[in-house]
């Protein structure tokens, strides 16, 4: 589970700094047919700190990824979709901005990993030269060259030099994954955001895809913000975690105080599922919000 001593360091840090990521009332409202809307988020708090591993846990459909599209600049520019609160990013306010200060904040200060590795790879290109496109800006040809070794070794990839002549086809669904974190920590990012970046993987590839972005993030000292369904996942790499359900953040708190002392309901209902699983009991505990609308 995350490192105490670090957490209460970086806690202290905290409350003078001015966080690098801060939401506040962000509110999301999508179409979902003929004058029919859905509010997918409401009115949700949350800061990321410099160096600080923040997760967003909570079950399919309660608003996370939805979240994680508008505080990036990522859902679709329409007039139907309803974007409403603050979005600051280093203090600067990016909500209500251009496509092109979008564009500029993700290619240059925020990184992104998706769940489904094979809808951002061009299946046409080798992945030496995907990986090489995001590094070439502002490096010569020969130390881009380089970085692009670096940072596929720094994903956990084996044989980097062979794994760049490859199609994507050519490596299996856990290569792929890395692939995808090689070319978000590429630009050397300040906040790199992970969007169950593991839901596709088995158990096996899963432990070495979290031990690779573990220690990407280490070593570049970039802030991370993961979302997931899995508990397991952020006891392992966040310092703080924020609990969702229905659009909502029900509640936050340091990785140790959500796991050991909960204080919602819902989170104590999603820990006790957990629980279930590696009980010997062969009923599985169905949580009252499982029927619930």
């Amino acid at each position: 589970m995350g490192n105490t001593d670090a957490y209460a360091a970086l806690s202290d840090v905290a409350k003078t700094a001015e966080p690098m990521l801060s939401v506040a009332n962000l509110s999301v409202k999508l179409p979902t047919g003929s004058k029919q809307f859905v509010q997918a988020v409401r009115s949700v708090d949350l800061t990321v700190h410099a160096g600080e591993r923040v997760g967003i846990v909570g079950e399919s459909g309660s608003g996370k990824s939805v979240t994680v599209r508008a505080l990036s600049g990522l859902l679709p520019e329409s007039p139907l979709v309803d974007v409403q609160g603050s979005i600051k990013f280093r203090g600067t306010e990016l909500l209500g901005g251009n496509e092109k200060s979008w564009r500029d904040i993700r290619a240059k200060r925020i990184g992104m990993i998706f769940q489904d590795p094979s809808s951002f790879l061009n299946p046409t290109m080798r992945i030496g030269k995907q990986v090489h496109e995001a590094v070439v800006r502002g490096r010569s040809a020969d130390k881009s060259a380089t970085e692009t070794m670096r940072c596929l070794e720094l994903a956990g990839l084996p044989s980097p030099l062979e794994v760049a002549r490859r199609y994507p086809f050519e490596l299996s669904g856990g290569m792929r994954q890395r692939v995808l974190i090689a070319i978000a920590l590429a630009k050397s990012p300040e906040l790199l955001i992970a969007d169950e970046p593991t839901t596709a993987l088995d158990a096996t590839v899963q432990r070495r895809v979290l031990k690779s972005l573990d220690k990407s993030v280490e070593e570049l000292g970039t802030s991370l913000l993961l979302i997931t369904h899995d508990l397991a996942v952020v006891a392992g790499l966040c310092d703080r975690i924020y609990v969702m359900y229905r659009g909502e953040i029900v509640e936050s708190g340091s990785t140790e105080k959500i796991f050991y002392d909960p204080e919602h309901s819902y989170t104590k209902e999603l820990l006790r599922c957990v629980k279930s699983l590696s009980d010997d009991s062969p009923h599985l505990y169905v949580s009252e919000y499982a029927n619930r609308p």
